[in-house]
C-alpha cells in the first residue's frame, strides 16, 4: 500500500478566470479521464468559464454554490455533484470553504449511479 498526501499545501492555486482563493491537486489522468482534488476558500471563487469537457463536481466537504450559463447560484454541499456539460459555462464559489473530488471525461453518465436532486 502507498499513501499520497492531497491537501491543498500541495495543490496549484487557481488563477485562471479571476478566481481566487482556489486550490487544485491533479490526481489522475489517462486518455479517458482528468481526475482531482478542488479546495475553494471561505469566500472563493473559481471564475465563470467554459467546460472544456463533461465535469462532475463531487462535493465532499463544506457547502457551497454552482451556476450554469444562467449564473443564478444553486446551493451546493457535501453529498452532492454537479455535472456541467462539455461546452458549458460555469463557475463555482463558497462563502466558507468546501472541497470536492472533479471528474472529467467525455463519458460521464451519473444518471446510470445517482439519483438526481431538484432545484429551483
Amino acid at each position: 500500500m502507498k499513501i499520497y498526501k492531497c491537501n491543498k499545501e500541495h495543490g496549484k492555486k487557481i488563477e485562471k478566470y479571476q478566481s481566487r482563493f482556489a486550490t487544485y491537486i491533479k490526481m489522475a489522468q489517462t486518455n479517458e479521464a482528468a481526475i482531482g482534488y478542488m479546495y475553494i476558500d471561505g469566500e472563493g471563487t473559481v471564475g465563470y468559464h467554459e467546460a472544456p469537457i463533461p465535469q462532475l463536481f463531487i462535493v465532499v466537504e463544506g457547502e457551497g454554490w454552482v451556476t450554469g450559463e444562467n449564473q443564478k447560484r444553486i446551493p451546493i454541499k457535501r453529498g452532492e455533484a454537479a455535472l456541467w456539460e462539455k461546452g458549458e459555462w460555469h463557475t463555482s464559489g463558497s462563502e466558507t470553504g468546501m472541497a470536492a473530488i472533479v471528474i472529467q471525461s467525455e463519458e460521464l453518465n451519473p444518471e446510470t449511479f445517482m439519483e438526481r436532486k431538484k432545484h429551483a
